[in-house]
């Protein structure tokens, strides 16, 4: 990699800097001051045992026009966000990286605030989510399973101006019909068996406040009218009940599934679908936002104090993720429980990964006015499909495909599939 000096300083003046360690155990932020020395000889002010790091292996001082890098002439270089330098001045939320320890310059103590990413499509996306908390209106999050649909919704909720009054969630797959209404509308005594006292739904108990429903793509299709008087009308009738009560709550629902797809198979109710489809946001799969990976990986890892090597980091980014977030997620908690103290390296991965087997597709397609993906992404997930049929068979999957083995060969290298991973599932 070439190696560059840069003498020019950051366009963002920054008086008081911190080195966060990112991919280490420890949680400990550096405050570099006057100046910070790093390398592997026990004077400096962060000492790195790896044997890829020089005794005194950079420098980073202030100056008048900001915080400068330099190099002390290592055996292996220092990098600034992937490049070799000589001599740079430091922006906010540049990453250092020195031997195999990597580091975010940054003018916070703490992570910088999750409405951002390096994803140029979902960073619009996110920076729409502050007037959406302002509004009342219903919201829609749709995306595949795994990908932080709730995390959205909760964030809405803590800063809208409901955020004093409960939000409320409703799974509306985790019930039975004969349940649901009751846990949305409430019942009254003796409305059904073992009903034996009033009892308040989730749009009494969010009065106020936010209502969540997960999985809305799930709901029984004869609620579907009454939760659509309910927003309509402002009003619910609890189970049993001869009068309506008014309500006071915001709607946010989320899916996995393709509702228009739902609607066209008469599945959903397509004047429901246009009530909830007011604001809609529509987090991508972690495939489709690799660029945001480290910073994942590196968050959940400080939580875990788990850390985990270059290597195992590269390998990682080669995983095809059908959990999303949730599995990235589960994959650093089992490294923290399976190696504790330990830093992860390559061939430690498959014990960490064999759980993660599961690779059917969870339905979702997006919908066509949303902000689609490339077409890429529906070829992707059409040799995901493919593999998941035939366990990993790569040529029974070029076959179908009707395409060259080498061709479905490249593709996999383009698209970070790796095919031994379905093999897990079953023989051919």
């Amino acid at each position: 990699m070439e190696t560059r000096r840069v003498t020019t300083p950051g366009r963002e003046k920054i008086n008081q800097a911190y080195l966060l360690p990112i991919n280490q155990s420890t949680q400990e932020s550096y405050e570099v001051g006057e100046f910070l020395t790093i390398g592997r000889d026990a004077n400096n002010t962060i000492r790195i045992d790896d044997p890829f790091v020089s005794s005194r292996h950079l420098r980073i001082e202030k100056r008048t026009r900001g915080f400068l890098l330099r190099d002390m002439q290592s055996r292996n270089g220092s990098y600034v966000n992937g490049t070799g330098v000589i001599e740079a001045y430091l922006e906010n939320n540049d990453k250092v990286m020195v031997g195999e320890s990597l580091f975010v310059f940054s003018n916070l103590k703490h992570q910088q605030s999750p409405l951002k990413s390096d994803n140029e499509q979902w960073n619009l996306q996110l920076q729409r989510l502050p007037a959406i908390a302002n509004t009342d209106y219903t919201v829609l999050v749709i995306g595949p399973s795994g990908t932080g649909k709730e995390i959205v919704s909760h964030w809405i909720h803590k800063n809208s101006n409901r955020r004093q009054a409960p939000y409320i969630t409703i799974n509306c797959s985790a019930l039975s019909e004969s349940l649901i209404e009751s846990e949305l509308f409430g019942h009254v005594r003796g409305a059904f068996t073992g009903a034996t006292e009033d009892r308040k739904g989730a749009f009494e108990a969010a009065r106020g406040g936010t209502l969540f429903l997960d999985e809305i793509g799930d709901l029984p299709l004869s609620l579907q009218p009454k939760l659509l008087r309910a927003l309509e009308n402002k009003e619910i009738r609890p189970v049993g009940s001869d009068r309506s009560v008014q309500t006071n709550v915001r709607i946010i629902a989320a899916t996995h599934k393709n509702l228009k797809q739902k609607v066209i198979k008469n599945e959903f109710r397509e004047d429901l679908y246009h009530r909830l489809n007011i604001c809609r946001v529509t987090p991508p799969s972690l495939l489709n936002r690799m660029e945001d990976f480290e910073s994942l990986l590196y968050n959940f890892a400080r939580d875990q104090k788990v850390g985990f090597s270059y290597r195992a980091i590269e390998k990682l980014k080669n995983h095809t993720w059908p959990g999303n977030i949730r599995e990235l997620k589960n994959v650093i908690i089992r490294a923290a429980a399976y190696f504790p103290g330990k830093r992860i390296q390559e061939e430690d991965l498959p014990q960490l990964l064999e759980a993660e087997t599961d690779h059917s597709s969870d339905g979702y397609l997006p919908d066509e006015d949303a902000d689609l993906p490339p077409l890429k992404e529906i070829e992707r997930n059409l040799i995901l499909s493919k593999l998941q049929k035939y366990y990993g068979n790569q040529r029974k999957v070029a076959e179908e495909l009707k395409m060259p083995k080498s061709t479905l060969h490249d593709k996999l290298k383009t698209y970070r599939i790796d095919p031994t991973h379905f093999k897990k599932r079953g023989k051919v």
